[in-house]
């Protein structure tokens, strides 16, 4: 892994940390939304069977992304030349 040596490119790798936390806060903010429509799914004594199937899908999806998205950044970092 290179050092950081110039202000650009401590910017640039601010910039980076900045993005790879707004998703991570992104993708959390959307699970644990998920996760109160189903608490609030349950305390209305709904029909969980669409809250439920919608989290299925969709907080695996927001997961993998997220890892895709940490994968990625730390594989641009490690390999900098």
């Amino acid at each position: 892994m290179k050092s950081i040596h110039t202000p650009e490119e401590k910017i640039v790798f601010g910039c980076q940390l900045v993005l790879l936390a707004s998703f991570v806060l992104f993708v959390g903010g959307i699970v644990v939304w998920i996760i109160s429509l189903i608490r609030l799914s349950q305390e209305l004594q709904d029909v969980p069977s669409a809250s439920i199937g919608i989290s299925i899908v969709a907080i695996p999806v927001f997961l993998t992304l997220l890892g895709v998205f940490i994968y990625v950044f730390f594989g641009l970092l490690v390999n900098q030349e």
